[in-house]
């Protein structure tokens, strides 16, 4: 089952929390996540699952920034969330997938109890320019069924910013 929109406005607070929340971004069954300003991109020409990453930030400056095919951007949102007793997912809007821009690769699952920002994987198909701002994904949310453990600590748990991969901490343990 996935919540209406007015069943995530009802759990604002208590299980579901959006912030900043603004009513104008609330959908039918989804909330409209904004794209933060910051954006890292990976230094290595080639990366290896096994090695930390040297990353370079950017910043979307007022007039967007042009995106480059075959490259990937991490970016974050805008808003920081906190779910318990739901499982978030994060989707790319259809008017930003109208324009080939992908929001993620891989990672548009996550866990109850998560908090933090979203780290989005952007990359496009052809060259498009980007806005800060600008509502780029959604969240909805599956009710859970059955016991469950919380999701409280990880490699993206409370995270602040843009997370690249920490995949390379996996091969120590």
């Amino acid at each position: 089952m996935i919540l209406s929109g007015l069943e995530i406005l009802s759990k604002l607070g208590k299980e579901i929390l959006i912030e900043p929340f603004q009513q104008a971004q609330l959908n039918p069954n989804s909330y409209n996540l904004k794209l933060h300003q910051d954006l890292l991109v990976y230094e290595d020409p080639i990366l290896d699952m096994k090695k930390e990453h040297t990353t370079r930030a950017l910043t979307i400056p007022p007039e967007g920034l042009l995106l480059d095919p075959g490259k990937l951007y991490l970016g974050r949102t805008l808003e920081y969330t906190e779910t318990h007793a739901y499982v978030p997912m994060l989707e790319g809007r259809s008017s930003i997938g109208r324009l080939g821009l992908c929001i993620h690769v891989t990672a548009g699952f996550g866990d109850v109890g998560f908090k933090g920002f979203w780290t989005l994987e952007i990359h496009c198909i052809q060259p498009i320019r980007i806005y800060a701002g600008v509502e780029i994904c959604q969240i909805y949310y599956h009710a859970i069924e059955g016991d469950y453990v919380q999701y409280t600590s990880g490699k993206y748990q409370n995270n602040q910013g843009i997370q690249p991969s920490l995949l390379y901490r996996d091969f120590g343990k």
